[in-house]
């Protein structure tokens, strides 16, 4: 087959296991903040504070990872990224104190910015540059085929035990670890590595990123685009489940239907983006980020957060593949990894989200929260503005 032929083995095999491990993830995860208020006394504030953690601990994780990646190999992260989360599943499956769902919330947020990071890279690596943006659009339909699945199928095996989606996970993680790893060595993951391999340290690759002003704008807008957007899976659930009947049902409904669309209009928009610069895509998507939000905040009913969830998504599918291409853009040779995993940074914006969003959802009420969301996410698209025009400029000077 034509599309066979075109990428590497291991791109393929890693968009089957992203659809893997995303189908797997969603079975549990986007319900941990409606777990957590049921089987604790916890309120959505410290509900907030305990998911957001997960997102702190990647932001060191990504950056370590990525920039190991580049010097002991891509399989040596993947595979231990891979069999934390088993780890991290089976225990929230058994875990009955608060402390060892925070623990075990920030490994998964570590396992998450070491896995992530890596494999983008490992995709650029083998995949021709004219190709990357195809490349990272295809990688985003498969998480959300995966995602597509998982919340229903979650909601459904959730029915019998609460804990048993989350066992499950940890059994499918375990699965795609064995069959990541024997195929990785079957198609020459050892010589890849050592075209891609520099002599890169954690302390070189820190100094590079620091020194580097475009790069740390980009970061800026992904801190503040993080903010918005990890309130879908943490605030909102909670919001939902306040605002209308049979909330939870509903919130899985919403995740799915944002995976659908994902998959079924990320391929149109992506060859309208592939005709445009990168920045552009992410403009309008912050604009249809902000129109989402307006929308969850005046939503009462089904269809009126159905709708605003389309909107929502239409804002991921044109902003993630164009930042990704940004990020590959800026990179250096030999420093993909690095760059990839420094972009976890971002990571910040998603635990100071859910805080942000459990305070405001508890002293203020949604509709003001996400009224001032979709302030937030369009002026986050300033860094990106600047930072565009910038690199613009230091690549005519060159």
């Amino acid at each position: 087959m034509p599309f066979l032929k075109q990428y590497h083995p291991i791109v393929h095999l890693l968009l089957v296991g992203t659809v893997m491990a995303r189908m797997a993830s969603s079975m549990s995860m986007p319900f941990l903040a409606i777990y957590l208020s049921r089987e604790s006394q916890l309120s959505p504030l410290l509900i907030g504070a305990f998911i957001g953690l997960g997102s702190l601990a990647g932001t060191v994780g990504g950056f370590v990872g990525g920039a190991l990646s580049d010097r002991v190999g891509r399989k040596a992260i993947m595979m231990t990224a891979l069999l934390g989360w088993v780890v991290v599943f089976t225990g929230f499956a058994f875990a009955k104190a608060t402390l060892a769902f925070m623990l075990l919330n920030m490994l998964n947020g570590l396992c998450r910015s070491l896995y992530e990071p890596v494999s983008q890279a490992l995709m650029a690596d083998v995949t021709e540059k004219e190709k990357r943006l195809k490349v990272f659009s295809m990688r985003y339909i498969a998480i959300n085929v995966g995602v597509a699945v998982g919340p229903l199928l979650g909601a459904y095996v959730g029915v019998f035990e609460a804990w048993l989606p989350f066992l499950v996970t940890g059994f499918i993680y375990f699965i795609y670890s064995a069959i990541l790893y024997t195929f990785l060595r079957k198609f020459g993951i050892r010589t890849i590595e050592g075209e891609q391999r520099k002599n890169v340290t954690v302390r070189s690759a820190w100094r590079i990123i620091v020194s580097d002003r475009v790069f740390r704008l980009y970061i800026g807008g992904g801190i503040i685009g993080a903010i918005g957007y990890s309130q879908m899976t943490v605030t909102l659930s909670q919001y939902v489940e306040q605002s209308v009947a049979k909330g939870a049902a509903l919130f899985a409904l919403l995740m799915s239907l944002n995976a659908v669309i994902v998959v079924l209009l990320q391929a149109p928009i992506s060859r309208w983006s592939e005709r445009r610069a990168p920045i552009v895509a992410i403009v309008t998507g912050n604009v249809m980020f902000a129109l989402g939000d307006i929308g969850y905040a005046l939503s009462h009913s089904w269809t009126a957060f159905m709708i605003s969830m389309f909107l929502f998504t239409l804002g991921e599918i044109l902003n993630y593949p164009a930042a990704n291409v940004l990020i590959d853009r800026l990179a250096p040779e030999g420093m993909r990894g690095t760059y990839f995993g420094a972009q976890s940074f971002s990571n910040i914006g998603h635990f100071i989200g859910p805080l942000i969003g459990g305070y405001l959802l508890s002293n203020w009420g949604g509709n003001r929260l996400f009224f001032l969301l979709a302030v937030v996410t369009v002026f986050g698209t300033f860094f990106y503005w600047k930072g565009h025009r910038l690199h613009e400029i230091v690549r005519k000077t060159c």
